[in-house]
């Protein structure tokens, strides 16, 4: 349990950035790692709780508490207050194909969960995770698991973002031939072409993809399934062709803002503009014209993650002002524990994007555009009440040169693929594929993360690439050995 007294003796000690005036002048990762000893040291504060929270509770369902993919966090800890860092990545290793990835970018509701939590004092999870699996590459222990014997039977994976490569890493890993199908130049999904390389850099996924590689796992780039758009793949064909097919795409149709002067230039999606810049930095060409923050006023509306990125890459690339507008009204400084633990809480954070010199305000409708020459010039906006009603005489006008709009994404993208197969869809417009074995209305056709859930996290996407993986074992050899 780590040290039996260290959570009384030792405070908590977290990573810290480098100073703003260095860090937009680059798109290099800025988080400054703990030394050997602080990481040991913030191990050492873990409880091993009666009812590790932290742990998650093995449901693939939304607004169960901790961690998705079940990381078995005291155990990780303890080994590491031990020093026993080898040990300790097999055991992170065993719930979590891609710790590299969560231990940057997800927003960590283990630590939410965390018994110390109470008094906001959790232990830097987080932080022990990315520290266990960098060392791990460090130090040459991430070897290739290929399957010592092969089945014969051959999977389709459509989609190669967290879901997609999980669902292929566990399937090769018991000897199946797995083919992975990508539309994009390159493997990652959003890992790639939506988290700005700040928050994540992209050697990061292509040692990875390297392991996958030497695994086994086939990949075909510049690969859409379905459709007619030049070098797609026809649907019907690739699942007569396979003894499984996965669908792993995700929910890339983004919610719009259908009001006046919608149209105007200068208004764009979140997923147009950061992928972009994703591409400038891996030396990608792209046919759509530049969407560039450069000495511009910027706009973003919608106040999650997708936001921040916008924000963080707008300052990047020498943006004159950003301001991030949102519908929801601010929220407490400090959530209820007694209500909300262990579950995440409603509360003010504060991204590091935001942190660069970002405005926010809350509670704000857009109500129109207005612009010169076709472009956009300013956004017509008015404060809402609790029920998101205007309210009267509290209009006002915000002058944007760039406006970017990150509400969120409404479903997968219907074109192409779904329509093809002609797949049933959820209430909410999903691939329906339950959560046991993820299979969707057409036989050895299976569906796994955003595509068949809704935008979410990365950890989930993972547990569910693993969980879909194992149903496709399952219904191929008739038992699997792959783990819940």
């Amino acid at each position: 349990m780590g040290k039996i007294t260290g959570f009384l003796e030792i405070e908590r000690h977290d990573r810290k950035y480098a100073p703003v005036e260095e860090r937009v002048t680059n798109f290099k990762e800025f988080v400054i790692p703990l030394s050997e000893k602080e990481t040991r040291d913030q191990a050492a504060r873990c409880m091993n709780c009666g009812i590790p929270y932290c742990h998650g509770t093995g449901s693939v369902q939304p607004g169960t508490p901790g961690c998705p993919v079940n990381n078995q966090i005291p155990d990780f800890n303890d080994l590491v207050y031990q020093g026993n860092w080898e040990e300790a990545s097999r055991t992170l290793h065993s719930t979590n194909n891609f710790p590299e990835f969560t231990g940057r970018i997800c927003p960590a509701p283990c630590e939410a969960s965390c018994t110390l939590n109470i008094d906001d004092n959790p232990v830097t999870i987080k932080t022990v995770e990315c520290a266990i699996v960098d060392r791990a590459w460090d130090n040459g222990w991430l070897k290739p698991l290929v399957a010592a014997q092969k089945t014969g039977r051959k999977v389709a994976v459509v989609g190669s973002g967290p879901a997609g490569l999980a669902c292929a890493q566990q399937l090769a890993r018991v000897g199946h031939e797995v083919h992975v199908y990508e539309k994009n130049a390159k493997a990652g999904g959003l890992l790639r072409y939506g988290i700005p390389d700040f928050k994540m850099e992209k050697h990061i996924i292509d040692r990875r993809l390297e392991q996958m590689q030497a695994e086994g796992v086939i990949f075909h780039y510049g690969k859409p399934v379905g459709g007619d758009t030049t070098g797609a793949i026809d649907a019907a064909q690739l699942v007569r062709d396979h003894d499984a097919v996965a669908l792993t795409g995700g929910a890339e149709s983004p919610r719009d803002l259908p009001i006046p002067d919608r149209d105007l230039a200068g208004i764009h999606f979140a997923m147009d503009f950061l992928p972009q810049q994703n591409r400038r930095n891996g030396n990608e060409t792209f046919d759509a014209p530049d969407i560039l923050a450069t000495g511009k006023n910027v706009v973003v509306i919608g106040g999650g993650d997708t936001g921040s990125d916008c924000i963080g890459t707008s300052f990047r690339q020498g943006a004159r002002s950003v301001t991030q507008l949102e519908i929801m009204p601010a929220p407490p400084e400090h959530e209820n524990k007694a209500l909300t633990w262990p579950n995440w809480p409603l509360k003010m954070r504060t991204s590091s994007s935001q942190a660069e010199g970002a405005r926010r305000d809350y509670a704000v409708l857009t109500q129109k555009f207005s612009g010169t020459d076709g472009k956009v010039t300013k956004l017509h906006c008015v404060r809402v009440d609790g029920r998101f009603q205007p309210i009267a005489g509290t209009e006002f006008a915000l002058e944007a040169d760039l406006v970017l709009l990150a509400m969120g994404f409404v479903h997968p993208v219907y074109e192409g693929l779904l329509k093809t197969l002609g797949l049933d869809l959820d209430q909410r417009g999903n691939v329906r594929a339950n959560t046991q074995d993820f299979q969707t209305s057409l036989p050895k056709v299976f569906s796994a993360g955003d595509m068949r859930r809704g935008q979410s996290l990365v950890v989930w996407a993972i547990r569910e690439g693993r969980l879909c993986a194992r149903a496709i074992d399952q219904m191929l050899m008739g038992s699997t050995t792959l783990p819940l």
